[in-house]
Order: C-alpha cells, then structure tokens, then sequence
C-alpha cells in the first residue's frame, strides 16, 4: 500500500535541455534524508509532456539507479498514445520501479467507457502497481467513484489515485465507495494543503510539490496525524498555508518551486522550464527566501 508522503519531484534541466544529473542527485539524497516515503518521476511538476519517450527512460534508469531501492520510486507514464504508456510501464519494470502513475488522457474529455477502454488496455498490459491521476483541470475529465470503483473491481493491479482536485469531496467519495471494497487502496491528494483533511476523511496522504522544498516538515505532519497530536497538526496546517503562496509567486508556478529547491539546497542551477528562459526577478526570490525559511 502506498501512504504517507510522495514527492513528485522537480526537474532540473541545463540551459541546453539535458537534465541536470548532478543537481538531481543533490535533491533525491535530500528527499531520502527527509524520509518522504516515495518519490515519483515524470509528474506534472517533473515535466513529464516535456521530454520523449527514449528520453524518459534514460531519466527513469538514472532514478532507479540513484534511489537504489532507498525509498519507494514512482514513475509517470501517462500519455495519450496507449502503446507508449506500455512500452514505459515495460522499461519501468526492468528498472524494479516500485509503481507507475498514469494521468486521464488529455486535450479530448473522453466518457467513462473510452477510459475505461484505455485504463484496461494499460492494466492488462503490466505487472506493476498502477496509481491513477485524476487532473481534471488539466484533463477535462474528472473520474467519479463509481467509476474507480468499476476499475479497482476488475485489475487488482490499480491499486491508487493521485486525486488532483481543488476539493476535498472526491477523496470523500473514493474513501466510501472503494475503500469499503478494498481497504488497501491508495488514495493519495495532489494538493499539498489537503494533507490534513486527506487524513481525516480516511485517505493516506498527498503526493505534493511542496515535499520538494519541506519533506520533513510534511513527514514530521503526517506522523503528528499518527501520534493523533492535535495542537502539532493545528500548527502545520497554519505553516501549508502560508507556504501555498508559493504556487502564486510565477507563471508557471513550477519556476517558482524550482527556484524554491535551488535556494534551500544552495545548487548553481536552471529554474526554467526545459526549453525556455523564464527568468525571476529579485524581489519574487527574495519573497521566496522568506517562505521557506
């Protein structure tokens, strides 16, 4: 079972598009020091729709052999073409990755019986793990509980949902229509400051971009919900708060995080996006700096 806290981690990219290995490393053995319990690869926020096919299994060897097993490694490797999800659920699995995160086909808001077509086909086709990732506001479809439920009764292999909505009702809903079938499904919010009420309505934890930056802090919170210590988690959801600024601070709010990691971790590196030179100015660094103080 997947719980607790996932980092979908960042990358680094150099001025000329390759991935920046060195730096990578830094923060993999920084996520590890942390004790997040899984880093996943090749999300939203690690630029997934940014690189090819041979190019992420080239990043997926280099986490496999960086992690060594160290904490759980997660992969994304939704894409719109069936066959390439396959061809990466495959390579993953060569690689012992631990689970593979695979988001609603994109740009066409398909019906339950076109995803249902798709989820099978992927399910049927491999041997690991599958979380799914429900993204509505980047997908245009969001998966209801009883279509998860369908899903989750049919392939023992989905055995997750990274849920991706600004609401906390579909965790609610996923908690009672499948959880109530399967109590070891995973059921995981992309949303950093829904850690807590994840918890409460019966969930297992977030897969958020902020663990990026304060792993432990969101390690340390998760275990305050363990140890039921009340005034700690009071205390922590006032600091998500306050940290969620963060996402506010660029656009694309992924410059920001990076710019984020690089400041915590002291790293000489590129904030932007692969491919591009979007560029902070002082005055959003130094607001930075202060957050995640």
């Amino acid at each position: 079972m997947f719980k607790g806290i996932f980092t979908p981690m960042i990358t680094l990219f150099r001025e000329d598009g390759t991935i920046d290995k060195e730096n990578q490393s830094i923060l993999v053995e920084k996520l590890i020091s942390d004790g997040v319990d899984g880093i996943l690869t090749l999300g939203s926020v690690g630029e997934f729709f940014n690189l090819s096919l041979e190019q992420k299994k080239d990043y997926v060897k280099f986490m496999s052999e960086t992690v060594k097993g160290r904490t759980k490694l997660l992969v994304g490797t939704g894409n719109n073409d069936i066959n390439q999800v396959i061809e990466l659920n495959d390579y993953c699995k060569k690689c012992k990755v631990d689970a593979v995160l695979v988001i609603t086909p994109y740009f066409f808001s398909l019906n339950e019986k076109y995803l249902y077509e798709y989820y099978s086909k992927v399910a049927k086709n491999t041997e690991l793990p599958i979380l799914l990732y429900n993204f509505p506001a980047r997908t245009g479809t969001n998966l209801s509980a009883d279509f998860l439920h369908k899903l989750v009764s049919d392939f023992e292999n989905i055995v997750g949902i990274k849920d991706t909505t600004d609401s906390i009702s579909n965790v609610r809903q996923y908690v009672e229509k499948v959880k109530s079938y399967r109590k070891d499904f995973s059921i995981l919010s992309g949303f950093d400051e829904y850690l807590i009420p994840n918890l409460n309505c019966g969930g297992d934890g977030i897969v958020g971009g902020l663990t990026n930056v304060k792993g432990k802090f969101f390690v340390d919170t998760y275990n305050a919900f363990l140890n039921k210590n009340l005034t700690k988690l009071s205390n922590s959801q006032k600091k998500i708060n306050t940290l969620m600024e963060l996402y506010t601070l660029s656009d694309p709010f992924l410059v920001a995080l990076k710019e984020a990691v690089i400041l915590s971790l002291n790293l000489d590196a590129n904030a932007s996006l692969r491919n591009y030179s979007v560029k902070l100015d002082e005055k959003v660094k130094e607001r930075i700096r202060n957050l995640i103080v």
